[in-house]
């Protein structure tokens, strides 16, 4: 196959379709999504023995067991799927809305129009589910998407593709408006990614790796999805359940996400009270703790304790290991956050309204959260139906990335036969 050539036709494809995308009603498109849901649904043995074929080939090939979490489509998986395909449904369209109308003194009206961004290609790696929520939300915003999914879940996602392409052709929707790239090969990303005659945006989902690479070659402007460095802050004046609930949750529901916390800031009042009580329940989850000085003279005894280094503040570890340090107070947390965050998610665990309302105004992350796990940084929970990616950027897009994220403004005028003097 030749790659360039094979991408070009995808894009050309892409491009041909957005316009029937960008046409279609809210009913056409809803419905649309109505049918993969219900094809998702049907056919949910199929893909699990899809997914099943990738599980066993990316073990054989050493994946790591965060990336292999990432890969599994469990029954709640697809359960989740399909219910983030009706929340989708459900959302009000924003596309053709037009806010800020406004008569001008010459007697024209200014406003601005929500439209679809065109092209949309999105690169990602391991979960399949990204496939069905990524195409979800282009549906539903009228763009047209090209989809990259990592080699490791090839099998899934082509099984994925035929059900969102079924979905498509019984709304009268152009059978291109979603397409999954249908090769492993590497040269595939960088043929995407430098085609901005066909792509409108790129929106990466991957490790710092896959980043840089785009950074470096691409020429199609990126709302990126970077790296999950996520802090909680146990203040002096919080409430020790809460403590224990969020604590253990932000780590152990699931090592291998990006809203996972991976370092734990805990202040000095509070510290020989908190830390051993949640180390204990890290300790039934044999979760190594990688402490500062402080902390680990809190945590002796700790059967998983190792000293932290420069390193481990800047790590997403991804797995059962945690940064734990121990703050004079919530000064000294919001620096070290602000200093080492990605810039994802962080949150404040306290009874001090005063202190709360600093936090969320002066810690720079996409999703700040006062007694809440760093868990619920998802588009899904936010109740956007589903995400296409949690943007560290501050332009277009921040934070879980819905549907407005994937549509751009442009004014619009009425006029009344006005002319300028």
């Amino acid at each position: 196959m030749d790659i360039k050539q094979y991408m070009e036709q995808l894009g050309q494809q892409a491009r041909k379709a957005a316009r029937g995308m960008a046409r279609a009603d809210t009913a056409t498109r809803n419905r649309a999504l109505t049918l993969i849901a219900n094809a998702i649904e049907r056919d949910a043995d199929a893909l699990r023995a899809a997914n099943q074929l990738d599980m066993d080939a990316a073990a054989a090939n050493g994946l790591e067991p965060a990336m292999l979490d990432r890969l599994a489509l469990s029954d709640k998986a697809i359960a989740t799927m399909i219910e983030g395909l009706r929340q989708i449904v459900a959302l009000p369209d924003p596309i053709g809305e037009i806010s800020g109308l406004k008569f001008r003194p010459t007697g024209i009206q200014v406003g601005q129009m929500r439209v679809p961004l065109g092209v949309i290609g999105i690169i990602y790696e391991s979960r399949p589910n990204v496939t069905v929520d990524a195409a979800g939300l282009c549906i539903k915003s009228g763009n047209a998407t090209i989809l990259r999914g990592g080699s490791e879940a090839i099998h899934c996602n082509r099984a994925l593709a035929k059900l969102v392409k079924e979905g498509l052709q019984g709304a009268g929707l152009p059978a291109d408006g979603v397409q999954v790239v249908d090769t492993t090969d590497r040269a595939a990303v960088g043929a995407l990614i430098t085609m901005p005659q066909y792509v409108d945006v790129i929106v990466p989902r991957g490790g710092k790796s896959l980043i840089a690479r785009l950074m470096a070659e691409a020429t199609v402007p990126m709302i990126k999805h970077l790296d999950g460095i996520c802090h909680v802050y146990i203040d002096a004046k919080a409430d020790l359940k809460k403590a224990l609930d969020i604590g253990f949750n932000a780590k152990c529901h699931r090592y291998g996400t990006c809203n996972t916390m991976e370092t734990l800031l805990v202040a000095r009042a509070i510290a020989p009270t908190v830390l051993p009580e949640l180390a204990k329940l890290y300790a039934a989850k044999e979760v190594e703790l990688r402490a500062d000085a402080e902390a680990a003279a809190i945590l002796a005894g700790y059967p998983h304790l190792a000293a932290a280094t420069e390193e481990d503040w800047s790590t997403e570890y991804l797995a059962a290991i945690l940064s734990v340090k121990v703050v004079e107070d919530m000064d000294e947390a919001m620096e070290h956050i602000n200093t080492y965050s990605s810039k994802h998610t962080e949150a404040i665990i306290t009874e001090d309204h005063s202190a709360a309302m600093r936090f969320l105004r002066e810690v720079d992350s996409s999703s700040v959260m006062v007694n809440a796990s760093t868990r619920f940084a998802d588009g899904f929970e936010y109740g956007l139906g589903a995400e296409i990616g949690i943007s560290n950027d501050k332009l277009h897009a921040r934070g879980p990335v819905g549907l407005e994220g994937l549509t751009s403004l442009k004014y619009v005028v009425f006029g009344h036969g006005e002319v300028r003097q």
